[in-house]
């Protein structure tokens, strides 16, 4: 198995690896792959930040950081926004998603980006930093139930990267 940039020519295995991956995902809505389109159609996508895994030629894996912001009154950090990271179904539980996340929060430190949110389970994501954005003081620009608030996560890549910043968090 190899990890490599994504490239035009994935594009359509991608869309179909993702909208199969989250077919048996716990929390979806179903569009997660028209959301892999719509960033890498934006301004918010960082080439660099789209991986595949890929084995025998064939996409099994796929990973997106894409440009956030949290935003207050006075203020605008830029940040990343990891959604969604997809693998194919028979090839789970072999650490491939964990690869995946590892490599590209690798990437975008080594590229100066100094944290990465995401909404999602806790218990996959605490294993990589993750905590919950209301222990920074930052919310989700949703108004979600209080028991969701411990999905909405960020990691900082760089120590103390978050101090002094508050706000409200795209996702």
């Amino acid at each position: 198995m190899i990890i490599r940039y994504e490239n035009k020519n994935d594009f359509s295995a991608i869309y179909k690896l993702v909208k199969t991956a989250f077919e048996t995902a716990e929390v979806k809505n179903g569009l997660e792959q028209d959301l892999v389109n719509e960033i890498r159609s934006s301004d918010n996508y960082i080439p660099e930040l789209a991986l595949v895994a890929e084995d025998n030629g064939e996409i099994i894996g796929h990973i997106m950081l894409s440009k956030t912001h949290v935003k207050n009154e006075s203020q605008e950090y830029e940040a990343l926004l990891l959604a969604p990271v997809s693998v194919n179904l028979s090839y789970r539980k072999q650490k491939i998603g964990s690869k995946l996340i590892n490599m590209a929060m690798e990437k975008a430190k080594s590229i100066g980006y100094k944290a990465v949110f995401l909404a999602g389970n806790p218990a996959f994501y605490n294993r990589f930093g993750f905590a919950p954005t209301i222990k920074y003081g930052i919310k989700c620009q949703y108004d979600l139930p209080e028991e969701l608030f411990p999905n909405i996560m960020v990691c900082e890549l760089v120590p103390d990267a978050l101090d002094g910043v508050s706000g409200v968090v795209r996702l």
